[in-house]
């Protein structure tokens, strides 16, 4: 279907800025773009307390900052892995869909700062996904949460990464995830598909971006196939926790999130596939500019709900 009209007026405003492409950015000065955006990002619902803390990672601490629905718990626990490309983003620049996910999911959302490339490369955001998830399943109970009642999510990088933490979960005996939120996930290094070839540029993220992501975070290509950096090449996808996998039409990830969630199914996994037409990478946060994004985060919500038991 054609692009909707509030990803039209949404990618016309941004090319009336007339911001450098991100590929030719340094990392300080597109993280500093981002979160300059993130300003006109708004938070959906209430949430009863907000908590900044830090989790034991293997490098040092990591960065978390747990948000508490109201009414009484203990309530299902979402660890958060924000989307950027594993080089932008932080807490703050996610902190409205933290918010708006934490009261529709009726659930503790805890958003984890994981190291980020260039500085860190592969593996260093896996390990810290990995090692704050592990952290808040033993602290569970300080946040009002229920440590059996756990999911993973995240948006762009953080899909990556949430799947993968699932998948450091299965393999290291770890938490026993009940779910898996996956937001147009990076979930491959292969930008020769379909939709990487027919939306490489002029939709907001463009196939050069991804390149460049990919070229910070695993400099190393013979890295990239590791199940780790890329979940879609990993040669055992069972026994993972169920997943909700959302897509945008118009998204050079859109064909190897829906490889990743049809490779889910092959292998058992009870998954489903929404892809959202007619809108872009990046909706999901922006649940005012896009009624795509809105619906998007109901559905998200719902399923974590009925996975974690969150009423």
């Amino acid at each position: 279907m054609p692009i909707d009209a509030q990803a039209r007026k949404f990618l016309d405003e941004q090319a009336a800025l007339e911001t450098p492409p991100l590929h030719e950015l340094t990392p300080e000065t597109a993280r500093a773009n981002m979160r300059a955006g993130r300003h006109g990002l708004v938070s959906t619902g209430t949430v009863a307390w907000v908590r900044d803390l830090s989790a034991a990672g293997p490098a040092g601490p990591v960065p978390l900052r747990a948000y508490g629905p109201e009414g009484s718990g203990p309530h299902g626990i979402v660890m958060y892995f924000h989307g950027g490309g594993w080089v932008l983003g932080d807490l703050d620049t996610h902190d409205a869909i933290c918010r708006s996910l934490a009261a529709a999911s009726n659930c503790v959302v805890v958003s984890v700062h994981y190291r980020l490339a260039p500085e860190h490369p592969y593996p260093a955001a896996a390990d810290d996904a990995y090692a704050a998830t592990c952290w808040v399943a033993e602290h569970a109970a300080s946040l009002g949460g229920d440590a059996t009642r756990m999911a993973v999510a995240g948006d762009s990088a953080g899909g990556n990464l949430a799947t993968t933490t699932a998948l450091q979960a299965r393999d290291r005996q770890g938490p026993p995830l009940k779910f898996q939120l996956l937001v147009y996930p990076v979930a491959d290094h292969d930008f020769e598909t379909k939709s990487y070839l027919e939306n490489a540029e002029g939709y907001q993220l463009t196939r050069n971006a991804m390149v460049w992501f990919w070229d910070l975070y695993v400099p190393r290509i013979s890295d990239r196939d590791q199940a780790y950096a890329s979940p879609l090449r990993a040669s055992d996808l069972s026994r993972l926790p169920p997943a909700l996998v959302q897509t945008a039409e118009f998204d050079p990830l859109r064909d190897e999130g829906e490889a990743l969630a049809a490779r889910l199914q092959d292998a058992g996994v009870p998954t489903k596939l929404t892809r959202y037409d007619g809108t872009i990478h990046g909706f999901f946060r922006h649940t005012v500019t896009f009624n795509q994004g809105t619906r998007a985060l109901e559905e998200a919500a719902a399923s974590l709900r009925a996975a974690l038991g969150g009423g």
